[in-house]
């Protein structure tokens, strides 16, 4: 959605920045891009080097699209300050997918704890949480972590 209100980016249109695609540092560059295939991305892309290990690759869905670089160090997940959100029209399905496919179930997502249910010990990496259904998407949100411990959110477009 675009607000007319907004006056231009104080930016020339000949240069001016038109596209967003993230790069994430992961841990096993082929581990990610088989992830991401459960959340229906292709890979398009991908760069080896003279070991034979894959050091960056590119998938994309549709109109969403991140790059992954392999990282130099290991990825701390508590350390991860990004949040991927994406969209779908049925996260009650895609969560179902992802459990079907092997993901742990995470239980209460993370901030969710509610004193009458029993907080589990939670997975930090590869799970799905339960569904939320907050202000700002009152059809349903859940909650991804990604083999390196990312957050995903993908929200329920409206039926």
């Amino acid at each position: 959605m675009t607000d007319k209100s907004v006056p231009p980016p104080n930016c020339p249109e000949a240069f001016r920045v038109t596209n967003l695609v993230p790069m994430v540092h992961v841990v096993d560059v082929d581990r990610s891009v088989e992830f991401y295939t459960l959340l229906g991305f292709s890979c398009i892309s991908r760069f080896s080097g003279h070991d034979g290990v894959t050091n960056w690759a590119d998938v994309t869905s549709e109109r969403a699209e991140i790059m992954f670089a392999r990282a130099s160090e290991p990825i701390d997940p508590g350390q991860q300050a990004v949040i991927f959100y994406h969209y779908c029209p049925d996260v009650m399905a895609l969560r179902m997918h992802l459990l079907s496919k092997g993901l742990a179930d995470g239980g209460i997502p993370p901030g969710e704890y509610k004193p009458d249910e029993p907080l589990g010990s939670m997975p930090q990496t590869n799970a799905v949480f339960r569904p939320t259904f907050p202000f700002y998407m009152p059809e349903g949100e859940i909650r991804i972590h990604d083999p390196d411990g990312y957050c995903i959110l993908v929200g329920q477009l409206k039926k």
